[in-house]
C-alpha cells in the first residue's frame, strides 16, 4: 500500500469556482460573510473572486468589493482569477496574494471556447506572468480538461504534460490538474499525475476533480497515494458542470474533509465550522446542498438537538 501524505492543503473555491456559474446574482454581502466564514474554518487558501469582464460572468463583477471587504486571516491566501493583464490589475488592486491562470489540455476545447490553440491562449498569460513575478504575487495555473473533454473526449497525458511545462515555463508556483468534467477514473488519475509528477514537483501540484459521475472522492484517493498533497474542493458541493446538465460539479469541501478525517490526515481545517457555512451558503441562495457528509452532520446535530 502506498504511503499517504500526513497533511494535506485544502484550497476552497466556492466562493469562485462555485457561485460563478449562479444565473441569480449573489449579494456581494453574501459572498463576503460566506468567505469570513471559510476563513475562521482555517482554510489555507481560499479562491474568493474572479476579475474578468462582467459582461461575460456578471456575477463576479463584484471582486473589488468583496476582497476588499473580506476579513482576512493572517497567513492565509486569497486567490483570484485574471485572465489577462487588465484583470491582473485588478487582482494587484486588491490586494490579491495569488492570481489563478487557465489553460486547456484539450485542443478541441481550447478552439471551441477561446479560438485559439492551447500554446497561444498559454502565451497570452506571459506577461501577465511576468507581471507577477516583479510584483512579488504567485501564480497558479490550472489545466483543465486533464482527463476528458466534452468535445474531443479521451485527452492525452502527453497534451496534460505539455501544458504542465508550459505552465513551468511561465513560473507557476503551483499547477492545479483539473477534471473539468469528473469524467476522470482512479486508474487515469494514476496515470496522469505518474506523468505529470516528472515534469513539475510533486509538492507544488494539485488536484481538483469533480463529481459528474460520482468518482471525485475516490479520484482523490488515488492522488493522494501518487503523493499528491493539495486538493480543491467547495462547500456544500457549490458549482455544476456546463456540460453535463444536471450534473454535480466541483467535488464537496464537507466530503473531501471527512474522507482526511477518517485519514488522519492533517487539514488545520474545522469541519463543524465549514458545514455550518455550507447550510448558510446553500440556504442563502436557495440552492440544495449536495454535501453528503455536510447534510448527515447537519442531520446529526439536529438529531441531537431536538433529544436533548
Amino acid at each position: 500500500m502506498a504511503t499517504l501524505p500526513t497533511a494535506v492543503k485544502i484550497v476552497e473555491v466556492g466562493p469562485r469556482d462555485g457561485l460563478q456559474n449562479e444565473k441569480e446574482f449573489v449579494p456581494t454581502a453574501v459572498k463576503i460573510e460566506l468567505i469570513d466564514r471559510l476563513s475562521k474554518a482555517g482554510f489555507p487558501n481560499i479562491e474568493a473572486a474572479s476579475f474578468v469582464s462582467p459582461k461575460w460572468v456578471p456575477q463576479m463583477a463584484d471582486g473589488a468589493e468583496v476582497m476588499a471587504s473580506v476579513a482576512r486571516r493572517e497567513g492565509a491566501i486569497y486567490s483570484v482569477l485574471t485572465p489577462n493583464m487588465r484583470g491582473f490589475e485588478g487582482a494587484l488592486a486588491a490586494h490579491a496574494d495569488e492570481i489563478v491562470i487557465f489553460g486547456a489540455a484539450s485542443e478541441a476545447f481550447s478552439q471551441k471556447n477561446i479560438n485559439c490553440s492551447i500554446a497561444e491562449s498559454i502565451d497570452r498569460f506571459a506577461p501577465v506572468a511576468e507581471a507577477a513575478k516583479a510584483a512579488g504575487v504567485c501564480i497558479r495555473g490550472s489545466v483543465s480538461c486533464s482527463f476528458g473533454c466534452p468535445y474531443q473526449g479521451e485527452v492525452p497525458v502527453a497534451s496534460v504534460v505539455d501544458v504542465v511545462q508550459r505552465f513551468a515555463a511561465l513560473g507557476c508556483d503551483e499547477i492545479d490538474i483539473a477534471d473539468t468534467i469528473g469524467v476522470g477514473t482512479a486508474k487515469r488519475v494514476h496515470e496522469v499525475f505518474d506523468a505529470v509528477t516528472k515534469a513539475f514537483p510533486r509538492e507544488r501540484l494539485s488536484g481538483h476533480f469533480h463529481d459528474t459521475y460520482g468518482q471525485a472522492l475516490a479520484n482523490i484517493y488515488a492522488a493522494l497515494e501518487e503523493g499528491i498533497a493539495i486538493f480543491h474542493a467547495s462547500v456544500a458541493g457549490l458549482g455544476g458542470c456546463p456540460y453535463a446538465k444536471g450534473a454535480t460539479g466541483n467535488v464537496a469541501t464537507e466530503d473531501v474533509l471527512y474522507l482526511m478525517n477518517g485519514l488522519g490526515i492533517h487539514t488545520g481545517i474545522d469541519l463543524d465550522q465549514v458545514v455550518e457555512a455550507g447550510d448558510f451558503i446553500s440556504k442563502a441562495i436557495g440552492r440544495a446542498n449536495v454535501s453528503r457528509a455536510g447534510k448527515a452532520l447537519l442531520a446529526k446535530k439536529q438529531n441531537a438537538s431536538a433529544c436533548s
